[in-house]
This record gives C-alpha cells, structure tokens and sequence, in this order.
C-alpha cells in the first residue's frame, strides 16, 4: 500500500463524500464504482487455494457447555451449528476451493463468568483445535481462544497455545464486560502477544451498552460492525498499536463501519496532539496497517470502500463458516470483478504472508 500523503487523502476523501466535487461527477464516479464491481469477473479462478481466516469451530464440548449461549447470540439457523463436525467443514472447504482453514471461537466466546470455567473451556477448545491441524496437517490452522477478562488465565493460555499446541494466532473478541481491547487492564495480554510477534484476529460481538437497542433487529447485523470500529478505535486512541508495533492485527467483515468514518477518526486525531501522538504518521495510516478480512462483505459498496481505503494487499479472504455458508462470500467474490493479481492476494497471498508455514 502507498503511503498516505495529503494529496492521497484528499483524492481518498473526495471519492467518498464529495465534498470538493460537483454532485453530479460525485454521483457519476459512485454509480461507475458499482457498475464495476458488480460485472461478474471474465475468468474465476476455479481452485484458487483459498486460506480462509474467518472460520469457525464448534467443539462438542463447547457446544455442551455454551449450548444455550450460542444459539442466542448467533441469531443464524442453528442446524448448522448443532450439526457442525470437522468432517462437514472440510466438504465444504473442498467444494468452494479453501485449501487452509484458521480455526477460531466465535460469539459468544469462552468467557462464561465465572475464572475456572473460561481457562478450562478455553484449554479444552484450543487443545481439540490443535488435534484438528494435527489430524489434517495442511488444512487447518489454530486461532486460540483466551479466556479474557481473566489477563492470568489468558497468558498461561498463550503460553501454552504457542509453546505446546504450536498456534497459528489468537482470536479475541472486539469487547469484553464494557471494556475495548485497548483498555489498560489488557495491556499485560497485548505486550506478550507482540514479544511473540503474534497474529491478532479481532470477531465482532455486541457489547454490553449495546444490545437490543433497536427492537427486533438483532446485535449481529448493525452493532457487530460498529463494536469492531470500536475495537481498532481503541487500540489506536490508547497507543496500544504504537507500543506493539509487531502485532499483526485482523479485523473482521472488512473492519465492520470503519471505512465509514475513516476520515473522521483521522481528522479528529489529527487535530488533538495527545492522540496523535499515539499514532505515528497518523490514524489513516495506522487503520491502512491493519488487515481485514472479506466475510460476508463482497457487494459492490463494501468492496469499493475497502479497496479504496485499505487496499487489496490488507484484505484476506474469510467465511464466517457455519454461521454463514462458505459459498456465500466465495462465489461472491468468484463474481467479483478485481484483478488477477489482486483476487490471489485476497484469496491467498496476503494470508500466506501472515501464515508463512502454510504458503
């Protein structure tokens, strides 16, 4: 990716809002945008290897513990779910072109209250994940789960994960009991995490101020998004990225609203010296660093703002399997028009870069 200048910024923002455009070439240059991205692409790559990193696992005995738990925060049909086995995964996998898989817990998480019962949980789920890789050597790779907000619990879990069970990552959610991943009370968590030059995968949930807000719409479909905003957000205003500048941070579905207000995160950061400071080179370019995944994104607005924004080597093709059907975003994204070079990125490359033993 470039480097964020003046000029590029501007020529970013007024592609977006229009503001030093006239309205009819700012409309003109939107509807352009999603005629093209919306023309099925001449030639889809029929096995394109993908290594998908937003891929979920549903151990039996997290399904027997957190039953109840999941199937209230998914608001998704739960056949998939209650059915889900590491054999129905790779048939899928097969059919839609994964080559690798990058386990992780979604929402709700390990955490059920109470200490004990999240290291345990937490220990049982990274340790069937690890028998998964080692069963299949290739296909899938482990995103641990930490029992956060327990920041012991949670370093003897890194600990273990990447010394015993040879982790790939860690996947966290992008809140936890009120608090963003930015909070002080994780730092411990985050500085160890970026000795061990870690690979951060952040899954949306719905925190606690936010739940329910709108009747009948449930968390899944507006707050997942803004509560990753929220997270990268965070991690930026507390120097959390600055101080761990070896983590290597993914943020789901396209870092959920942050390319909406991308700009005016980085206009107000660039005008309050404290928090500027805490970003060196600037928010935009500190969001431009990170790494998103597509899951359930490829339509032609989403894609438009996220290639635009953070550009085709920061995004990696992802799933959210089970919970949505692998076919869902892969034969969107078969359909999409991109170029050769910049579809292997997303399908493969970029990922492969984070991944190196798989590439």
């Amino acid at each position: 990716m470039p480097p964020v200048t003046p000029a590029s910024e501007h020529r970013l923002h007024g592609a977006f809002c229009g503001c030093r455009l006239p309205r009819r070439t700012a409309l003109a240059g939107l509807a352009a945008t999603a005629v093209t991205a919306a023309t099925p692409a001449r030639a889809a790559t029929p096995n394109p290897r993908r290594i998908d990193v937003h891929h979920h696992i549903i151990p039996p005995i997290y399904l027997e513990r957190a039953k109840d738990r999941l199937l209230a925060s998914s608001h998704s049909d739960p056949a998939p779910l209650l059915g889900w086995t590491p054999a129905r995964a790779l048939e899928q996998m097969d059919k839609f072109g994964v080559a690798t898989a990058m386990t992780s817990i979604s929402t709700p998480g390990i955490w059920l209250g109470d200490r004990q019962a999240g290291r345990d949980l937490a220990r049982a789920c990274n340790e069937y994940a690890a028998r998964m890789a080692t069963d299949h050597p290739g296909r899938f790779g482990t995103l641990i789960a930490l029992p956060l907000p327990d920041i012991e619990g949670s370093l003897a879990e890194i600990a273990h994960g990447f010394d015993n069970l040879h982790a790939d990552g860690v996947c966290l959610l992008t809140s936890y009991d009120g608090k963003w991943p930015g909070d002080a009370a994780f730092a411990p968590v985050f500085d160890e995490l970026n000795r061990r030059k870690a690979v951060v995968y952040f899954h949306p949930t719905a925190p606690t101020c936010c739940v329910n807000l709108v009747p009948d719409v449930p968390p899944p479909v507006v707050e997942f998004l803004f509560d990753s905003t929220r997270a990268m957000l965070s991690m930026m205003a507390s120097g959390t990225l600055a101080r761990c500048p070896d983590l290597r941070c993914i943020f789901a579905h396209t870092g959920g609203a942050t390319a909406d207000v991308a700009f005016r995160i980085n206009a107000y950061f660039a005008r309050t010296p404290e928090l500027l400071a805490k970003v060196p080179g600037g928010a935009l370019a500190t969001m431009r660093r990170q790494h998103f995944d597509i899951a359930n994104s490829v339509n032609p607005a989403t894609m438009a703002a996220a290639l635009a924004l953070w550009g085709p080597e920061h995004l990696i093709f992802g799933s959210d399997n089970p919970f949505v059907p692998i076919s869902v975003t892969a034969t969107a994204f078969d359909r999409f028009a991109i170029a050769a070079r910049d579809r292997a990125m997303i399908d493969r490359g970029n990922a492969a870069k984070l991944f190196p033993r798989f590439a």
